[in-house]
């Protein structure tokens, strides 16, 4: 199965049932198909089967539309991060060889100066769309060959380097994550899905788990407090997907009180740790809501990984050790835990995760090695330390990859580190994601200064930062004589992270 295919099967089915609400706009779900049509056609007169199309724009119908329609075309999505500076935009478009670009008005004159030689074509989506009118539709040409294997989308993630790698997600690998999530986690038949992260996370695959159910999702164009409260009052939604700090945003707003929220009953987060303290307030503010969590990432084209609403009134009462629990795979995933040697950790010992399942990305893009070595065993190696309980409860333990999660946002600590690195007073830095209430995680600077009587001040660094998203800008300094090494020389995060966090520097 094709992913255009699920659009095109809930307009026979249910053709004027609402799928997408944006805003003032509603649209049906053969309005939706049409749209998704009429996108694909687009790419279609301008794309050869295969090639890239990289999209850089903010949450919309015409972006949903084009999760579907551009690979109906025969060519693959590319996800731009619309937080990133021109200069990291450029680097994702080279790197990917993009020949057409599509944005929305805003992005398109923030990126006029973007260098690619690859692009052959610039497009203001809406504005093309509207150009071509409905004369798009039914003109996409069939693509001879085609496999649900094939390259659907392309994101682009932080890693260990400076060098984002490319994830290649295929038809079959978002079904497969839209299914497996479907089976752990029911959609309900009268659910109305509220979607309030960026279109180009993998969190995008929730509007494909939501519309192979036939419900609708409703879109906001980005996360404010104010904004989601309202939409879930006007709309009257029963679901919505949060991170924790979106999540103690809503319940710090002095507003809450004037909105009638009545109608939620599930709340589900993901890419960071519930705070025991959050989840107290949750289950006593909003007793008849349930929490659900997902671990996944974007290799596993969404989550693998679950813990119920109920595992989360437990852990509220009376079984706290499951709050540090990501929950147990899916009915459509296997989960191993390996030990340094390559053999099954003991039960209840740490070791690298590793996961099997048809959700797992095709690989890497243009990048052999890497994909080699991730998942050249038919197994995924997440990067991530952790073990397994008696009862089959999957406990994060730590993050081999060094990813800082802030606000949602990955944070590679090494790209942070080289760009930190050029500054004339600084000698040796190690950047670690330090714990904070609001973002999860604080990018944080350790730095041993050149001088040591003239030290940087956090402005320095933060200036050194500029070609750099704002997210990935040092938030905290720690000044310190020597980073901590391992036996190999290399700094020894975990001993920097755990030094930090207690306040006494490593």
């Amino acid at each position: 199965m094709f992913l255009w295919e699920i659009l095109d099967n809930a307009a026979r089915a249910v053709a004027d049932r609402t799928a997408l609400v944006d805003g003032r706009r509603r649209f049906s779900f053969a309005e939706l198909a049409d749209l998704s049509n009429r996108v694909g056609a687009l790419a279609a007169g301008c794309t050869r089967p295969g090639e890239r199309i990289a999209i850089v724009s903010d949450n919309s119908a015409s972006y949903v539309a084009a999760l579907y329609g551009v690979p109906r075309a025969g060519a693959v999505l590319v996800h731009g991060n619309t937080r990133h500076t021109v200069e990291e935009i450029g680097s994702l478009v080279r790197r990917c060889g993009a020949t057409v670009l599509l944005t929305d008005r805003g992005q398109a004159t923030r990126l006029e100066g973007l260098d690619a030689p690859s692009l052959r074509q610039r497009l203001v989506l809406d504005d093309a769309l509207d150009t071509g009118g409905s004369d798009h539709a039914g003109t996409v040409p069939t693509v001879a060959g085609r496999r649900d294997g094939d390259l659907a989308w392309l994101m682009y993630t932080s890693g260990t380097t400076a060098a984002p790698k490319g994830v290649m997600l295929t038809h079959r690998s978002l079904l497969a994550a839209s299914l497996n999530t479907t089976m752990a986690r029911p959609v309900a038949a009268d659910e109305v899905y509220l979607f309030p992260f960026p279109l180009f996370h993998v969190a995008a695959y929730n509007v494909v788990h939501h519309h192979l159910r036939h419900r609708p999702v409703v879109l906001l164009p980005r996360f404010e407090p104010e904004s989601a409260m309202a939409a879930i009052e006007a709309e009257r939604v029963t679901s919505v997907s949060l991170a924790p700090t979106m999540l103690a945003m809503l319940l710090d707003h002095p507003e809450r009180p004037r909105h009638d929220l009545s109608s939620l009953r599930n709340v589900s987060y993901g890419a960071a740790a519930m705070p025991r303290e959050l989840l107290l307030r949750c289950t006593t503010e909003w007793p008849a809501v349930g929490l659900s969590q997902g671990y996944g990432m974007t290799e596993l084209s969404g989550n693998a990984v679950f813990l119920s609403p109920e595992d989360h009134r437990l852990a509220a009462t009376t079984r706290p050790e499951l709050l540090t629990a990501a929950g147990r795979p899916g009915p459509m995933a296997a989960l191993r835990i390996v030990a340094h040697d390559g053999t099954d950790a003991d039960p209840g010992q740490p070791g690298e995760i590793l996961l099997r399942a048809d959700q797992v990305c095709a690989g890497y893009f243009e990048d052999d090695d890497a994909t080699a070595a991730a998942m050249g065993d038919g197994w995924l190696r997440t990067g991530d330390v952790g073990r397994i309980d008696a009862e089959g409860y999957l406990h994060v333990v730590d993050r081999v990859k060094d990813i800082i999660v802030t606000g949602g946002e990955n944070v590679s600590s090494r790209e942070v580190e080289d760009t930190l690195g050029t500054h004339p007073a600084v000698r040796q830095v190690a950047v670690v994601g330090t714990p904070d209430r609001r973002w999860g995680e604080l990018v944080t600077a350790v730095v041993v200064p050149a001088d040591p009587s003239r030290p940087p001040d956090l402005g320095d660094l933060r200036g050194t930062c500029g070609a750099m998203a704002g997210f990935k800008h040092p938030r905290r300094l720690v000044l310190v004589d020597e980073l901590p090494t391992n036996a190999s020389g290399k700094v020894d995060k975990r001993a920097v992270r755990e030094a930090v966090a207690a306040g006494d520097g490593p």
